[in-house]
């Protein structure tokens, strides 16, 4: 078969892409930024990449193949703390006019379980989309899902930073909410089982896990599944506002981001019916399992996907690619140039490895002063961390960096600073062979915004030249 694949790049789509292929499929990703898509290694003949962007005004496909089923993986969760419900709305519009040029025959959509007369601003919104997808000529199916556990998924993210920084947690009360969490897996299976299925064609199903918890209890299975012992008191005089707060300090999550989380933890996400289970006899997995599995993954290194990695996770970028060309004029720069002592792999491979659990090689107590400072101030901080411990790809989340350039083959790697800055900044990596010899080029460029954004650099020099000195004499010894 033929699928257009939406949200290719995200949590979901990255996964979802690896088993469809697997399964002998023909695949078309849509993506806004073809350079922070990787086509999997063996499968370059399978992949077609189409470049769209679905939040503008509607524009004619460069393809006109037609498709047998579309997967609708596109969600602005964390765009906006409010009056995302519109650029929804255009978003799987414009999805449906795609659709229907391309002749789909099948749309399948994966939302949240919307079971409650009031519901969040965020739910409600989805069900929004859900009607505009129905309304197109196509059979539609539509999943609607609660929490997510999986490595590197930001539900399970948010427990794990909860349960392994807090022994104590003053919580509020909507840790007593229902929810029926379900493991990725599962949603794979789920996802792949309706496709081309009559029997799910034109109808929507809540897909959950084999149990229901409260979200106290969630953290607390959590605990004990990582050997940790964990208390829990509610107080009733927590408003949403300091709850929203409270995850983003906590947590690796931006405050958009926390706050529609909160929003929507107040209501109960608990399935009405197991009708695909039966339909597609799926053996469904345990919460405790399902952390268990997840962990595997995270300990072996090999999280394919994390919520981090996309852009939604930032809080000031707009547009990755005007970002890539480092500017010149009217920028400050802090450069070094040192010979390598050891192996040009040696110190390519400490270079791709910086960051996260890795550190920034040196004065990383100072990295991490400078990560609380911009937390303080709304920005992401460090807990991102990374999400491989050797490997990096345009795109992905660095820390308060996020990566523009990944090019292992002439040895370059570019970062786009996305820490709460008056001005925009840039650190670039080179290895290149100058008269026989491997030299490493450091570079940190800083575009000032105005008065405060030079003020700033001045303030700043002083340390810039101990870390940045002292980081490019680390990474030279390799």
């Amino acid at each position: 078969m033929h699928i257009l694949l939406t949200g290719a790049t995200g949590y979901i789509g990255k996964r979802l892409l690896i088993v469809l292929l697997n399964q002998g499929h023909e695949v078309t990703c849509c993506v806004r930024n073809p350079q922070r898509f990787s086509v999997p290694d063996g499968y370059e003949d399978k992949v077609h990449v189409l470049k769209y962007d679905f939040s503008k005004d509607f524009s004619e496909p460069l393809t006109k193949k037609p498709i047998d089923a579309a997967y609708y993986l596109i969600h602005s969760l964390s765009t906006a703390t409010g009056g995302y419900k519109a650029s929804e709305q255009l978003t799987a519009n414009n999805f449906v006019k795609l659709a229907e040029q391309l002749k789909c025959k099948q749309v399948i959509y994966l939302g949240g379980i919307a079971n409650e007369n009031k519901l969040s601003e965020h739910l409600s919104s989805r069900q929004g989309v859900e009607e505009i997808l129905k309304a197109g000529n196509y059979n539609t199916t539509i999943l609607r899902a609660a929490i997510i556990v999986g490595s590197g998924s930001s539900s399970f993210e948010i427990i794990r930073d909860l349960v392994e920084k807090l022994p104590i947690m003053i919580a509020p009360k909507w840790v007593n909410t229902k929810c029926q969490p379900i493991a990725i897996n599962n949603v794979i299976e789920y996802l792949t089982g309706v496709l081309n299925n009559p029997k799910t064609f034109n109808k929507t199903f809540d897909i959950g896990g084999p149990e229901v918890f409260t979200y106290k209890q969630m953290m607390l299975l959590f605990g004990k599944a990582r050997g940790l012992k964990r208390y829990i008191f509610t107080i009733p005089i927590m408003t949403p506002r300091l709850s929203s707060y409270w995850l983003y300090f906590i947590t690796a999550t931006n405050y958009k981001l926390a706050v529609n989380l909160v929003n929507s933890m107040k209501i109960e996400v608990v399935c009405k019916n197991d009708d695909l289970q039966q339909i597609l006899q799926l053996n469904l997995i345990n919460y405790e399992e399902a952390i268990k599995r997840a962990f595997d993954k995270i300990e072996q290194n090999m999280v394919l996907s994390s919520w981090k990695d996309a852009l939604s996770s930032s809080n000031n970028i707009d547009d990755w690619n005007m970002h890539i060309n480092v500017p010149s004029n009217g920028c400050f720069t802090d450069d070094k140039l040192l010979t390598i002592k050891a192996s040009k792999e040696k110190v390519q491979k400490k270079i791709w490895s910086i960051g996260g659990k890795n550190g920034w090689y040196y004065a990383t107590f100072l990295w991490k002063i400078r990560g609380f400072i911009d937390k303080i101030f709304g920005g992401v901080g460090l807990r991102r961390g990374r999400t491989n411990v050797d490997s990096i790809k345009p795109g992905d989340a660095l820390d308060f960096w996020r990566v523009l350039v990944a090019d292992e083959k002439n040895s370059r790697l570019l970062l786009y600073a996305e820490m709460r800055l008056p001005g925009e900044a840039w650190l670039e990596f080179t290895i290149d062979l100058v008269k026989g010899v491997h030299v490493l080029k450091q570079k940190a460029t800083f575009r000032p915004l105005g008065l405060s954004g030079r003020l700033y650099w001045f303030l700043s020099s002083p340390f810039h030249y101990f870390i940045f000195n002292g980081m490019a004499n680390k990474i030279a010894k390799g």
